[in-house]
């Protein structure tokens, strides 16, 4: 990425581009744009070096920084604003997105924007918001999941890699920019908005939009425009107390909407004494020494379509979860609805167990109190895909329509996908058993977890194991 002064397409040319005119889809952002910011016609701006469809890394075209004086009566301080062009459809003539007409969304239907808090010191915005865009991008182009208003993404790192508590983003809509019906189609303006690690455990245990919705009320934590303050240093619980009542009455009542995780799993048939190995020991069938149940590519595909139109089956929404810049990205499913059986489900034979043993990651089993509070108590489902393959586990409720494990046979697998059925008589045991991994800060691993009577044992290991 370099900077640039002035909107592209003004007959400059450069980057592998031609000049002339602006393009339509692009042109009618830019249009949004200028009735927010009429005297900021030619704002800063990070563009590409080599453009996504010439072979680039960067699939955002461009990144405009605008500088917003905020409104004091409303809390809302100076900021800068920063406004992403490329994922949805710029060009209209099929070189980055399918073209699909003015009915249907613009590329992947959204922008993302960021607000920064400006600090008084400041005379130009920083860049490394632009880094943050170019980042969700490639895993949005790579993954070809959108964004959606509610979702969050777990970054574990300070977004401007200070010492700051804002290590995370949940994404809310521009307050400004809103929706824009363009030629290709219309495009949300999705927003990122910077969080604490208190934080994004709520949206992980209630809802995005509901913390996305506390943090508009309190102009500490961003205010009525979503502000990120890199300076912050009181998450929304200290600034006001009695929201962790509120949350604490909406994962009871209203249960969680995020439906599953990646994680580093493994499973094995049998009470071990020592746990299936994530990074080692395959999952059950292979360490058995079964090829039958090794996972073509074509069967790994299909089995991703089965977990996204059947256990998965629901708003269509995807959030992602990562670390910093350099490590792997994961996915996080946002979604309601119950099981629906799939044709690609029915490709595999249903092998039924007597007895399972689970080794999960620490980071996401950690979210197993989730899933049985906010999930499974609610008649919900919730999985966990592995990251390194095709293999999952879905954690299913009596209440949840479509699985193929039942209460004489409670663990079962179709090729690499594994449920587990929690009886409601053995949720609150689970629930109260674990309820150490919600704060997995204090956890010592590796931790096992055993219920005899049940024939189930989870293993609780490390990030690199």
């Amino acid at each position: 990425m370099e900077w640039k002064d002035g909107q592209p397409g003004q007959g400059q040319g450069g980057n592998g581009e031609a000049p002339g005119p602006i393009p339509a889809g692009l042109e009618a952002l830019y249009a949004a744009c200028r009735k927010v910011y009429p005297d900021q016609a030619n704002p800063l701006q990070v563009t590409a070096l080599v453009k996504y469809w010439l072979g680039g890394p960067d699939p955002l075209d461009y990144i405009s920084m605008y500088g917003n004086p905020g409104d004091e009566k409303l809390g809302i301080p100076p900021h800068w604003h920063y406004v992403s062009f490329g994922c949805s459809d710029l060009h209209g003539d099929g070189r980055v997105h399918e073209v699909t007409g003015p009915e249907n969304p613009s590329g992947f239907g959204f922008e993302l924007t960021m607000r920064l808090k400006r600090e008084p010191e400041e005379k130009s915005p920083p860049t490394w918001p632009a880094a943050i865009m170019q980042a969700l991008a490639k895993y949005v182009f790579q993954s070809e999941s959108t964004l959606c208003v509610g979702d969050h993404v777990s970054w574990h790192c300070p977004l401007d890699n200070s010492e700051s508590r804002v290590q995370h983003m949940l994404m809310g809509e521009d307050p400004e920019l809103g929706n824009v019906e363009t030629p290709n189609g219309p495009v949300q303006f999705v927003q990122i908005v910077g969080v604490t690690t208190e934080e994004l455990r709520a949206a992980q245990h209630w809802n995005g939009l509901g913390v996305i919705d506390i943090i508009k009320r309190m102009p500490g934590a961003g205010g009525l425009w979503m502000v990120t303050d890199m300076r912050r240093g009181e998450s929304i619980y200290e600034l006001e107390p009695s929201v962790a009542e509120e949350i604490e009455s909406g994962i009871e009542n209203e249960g969680s909407n995020l439906s599953g995780v990646s994680a580093r799993i493994a499973w094995a048939e049998g009470e071990h004494e020592t746990a299936p190995t994530v990074s080692q020991v395959p999952p059950l069938g292979e360490s058995e020494g079964d090829p039958s149940v090794r996972v073509t590519h074509d069967e790994s595909e299909q089995i991703k379509s089965t977990l996204q139109k059947g256990l998965l089956q629901g708003a269509g929404k995807s959030a992602i979860s990562r670390g910093a810049q350099d490590k792997d990205t994961s996915v996080a499913v946002d979604a309601e609805g119950n099981a629906a059986t799939t044709d690609s489900a029915e490709l595999f034979v249903t092998r039924k167990y007597e007895s399972i043993h689970l080794t999960i990651n620490l980071e996401s089993g950690a979210l197993l109190p989730l899933a049985l509070r906010g999930r499974l108590k609610h008649g919900r489902h919730f999985t966990f895909k592995s990251v390194l393959d095709a293999w999952a586990v879905t954690f299913v409720s009596p209440a949840v329509a479509g699985s193929f494990v039942d209460s004489g046979c409670p663990y079962a697998s179709r090729g690499p996908w594994l449920q587990i059925l929690i009886p409601d008589d053995f949720l609150p045991t689970l629930v109260d058993d674990l309820s150490d991994l919600a704060d997995p800060d204090e956890v010592t691993i590796p931790l096992t977890f055993r219920w005899p009577n049940k024939k189930l044992s989870i293993t609780i290991v490390g990030e690199e194991v």
